[in-house]
């Protein structure tokens, strides 16, 4: 699979699709890219005259990424429309802000992939390599019905 086959597939668009590119994938893992335009919503109230991405944006983002672009590829030529790949939960740690137009990197690593569940290991690094967020991904693989 192609990674910007990855990348159409997923159940996001704008304004709350949070991946510009995919890097690398394999069956341990994945590594994908998102920059945060200083026009989204979300900064316009977070904080005034101070914009910072929400940590709830960044857990997202590292789950769009992380999880859900790795469970994709994971699914391969498996995957149809009725399939969905959804994120259930976080324990996430944020050490540094991430500012409007910054661009990072999400470096995600399976942890296991059995039985349509999905736990991965992610980290968020900025242009400059420092980490800004870290934290475990997991998420489930179901068909609608």
């Amino acid at each position: 699979m192609k990674l910007n086959d990855i990348i159409t597939q997923l159940p996001y668009s704008e304004p709350f699709l949070f991946v510009d590119e995919l890097l690398q994938a394999d069956e341990n893992g994945i590594t994908g890219t998102y920059t945060f335009k200083e026009d989204l919503d979300f900064y316009k109230g977070h904080f005034k005259n101070n914009p910072v991405t929400p940590g709830v944006i960044l857990t997202e983002t590292m789950a769009q990424i992380g999880m859900v672009c790795l469970g994709i590829f994971l699914l391969g030529n498996n995957l149809d429309k009725n399939t969905v790949v959804a994120f259930t939960s976080a324990d996430m740690e944020f050490l540094k802000p991430v500012y409007p137009n910054e661009k990072v990197t999400v470096i995600s690593q399976k942890i296991f992939f059995r039985f349509g569940k999905l736990k991965c290991s992610a980290v968020m690094k900025n242009e400059a390599g420092q980490e800004v967020c870290r934290g475990i991904l997991a998420g489930m693989i179901t068909q609608k019905l």
